[in-house]
């Protein structure tokens, strides 16, 4: 995209946004709340027009070949677009069907158990987990195998075990050639994913580059010898994980 600008009455949005994606990779676009990510997302999926500016996806112009960008793409929101009183299983039967594949109950058995979730695949989505329910989502927008997906904020209100499967969950689709572009607010799901980072402020992209060049805009870091101590992240995962063994444990002995 080139020079993409958007404005919503008075208030200018985007300012002349210039990004560059690999083919099967992931690249993450960081901003705060109101950055304008979101507009991004929306005018590459054709949801939005940009004022001025031109944006091509997989080849094509979002604003001449919109018909062929959406068929292109896959779009994850902020939040999970499921069916809760449908099962797993059955939320990507229904995708299967409304996209005209052929063998829907194949293609939905392959991703439950891309996705881990064969087990749950019979039971209701309301009794799933945040990351469950997550995944489930990004499975759904794999249906059709587009070769280009947005998650936009992934894992916004997860819990951090839900996190880290939604990591492992978008990791693999690029192992699997599909290129990703990711929005998020959080630094350090950028630091684990992404292969290039932008910085969205105010408007325009102040930095663009992977995260070594990204560090490399700093002053050299002073070497210190300290005692590493655990992040709360590590506390947590290992306690949950305690109890979780303990638990299985426990019922193996009854």
């Amino acid at each position: 995209m080139q020079g993409l600008e958007k404005s919503f009455k008075q208030l200018k949005v985007l300012r002349g946004v210039d990004i560059d994606v690999a083919r099967g990779s992931i690249f993450a676009l960081l901003g705060s709340n109101g950055a304008g990510k979101t507009t991004v997302v929306k005018i590459l999926s054709t949801l939005l027009k940009a004022d001025t500016g031109t944006a091509r996806v997989n080849g094509f112009d979002v604003v001449t070949q919109a018909a062929d960008v959406r068929e292109s793409i896959s779009l994850t929101g902020q939040f999970a677009a499921v069916d809760e009183i449908l099962s797993g299983r059955e939320n990507l039967v229904l995708v299967a069907r409304l996209r005209h594949l052929e063998d829907p109950g194949t293609i939905a058995d392959d991703l439950l158990r891309r996705f881990s979730l064969t087990e749950a695949g019979s039971r209701r989505v309301a009794t799933y987990s945040g990351g469950m329910r997550r995944r489930l989502d990004i499975a759904m927008s794999l249906i059709g195998s587009p070769p280009v997906v947005f998650l936009d904020e992934p894992t916004t209100g997860l819990d951090p075990e839900a996190r880290l499967e939604v990591w492992q969950a978008v990791k693999e689709l690029a192992q699997g050639g599909t290129t990703v572009l990711l929005t998020t607010q959080y630094l350090d799901e950028a630091e684990q994913l992404a292969d290039r980072i932008a910085i969205l402020h105010e408007g325009r992209i102040i930095v663009n580059g992977t995260l070594d060049e990204l560090k490399q805009l700093l002053p050299p870091a002073e070497v210190e010898y300290v005692e590493k101590q655990p992040t709360l992240e590590d506390v947590f995962l290992t306690l949950v994980g305690a109890r979780t063994d303990s638990a299985r444990t426990d019922g193996e002995q009854r």
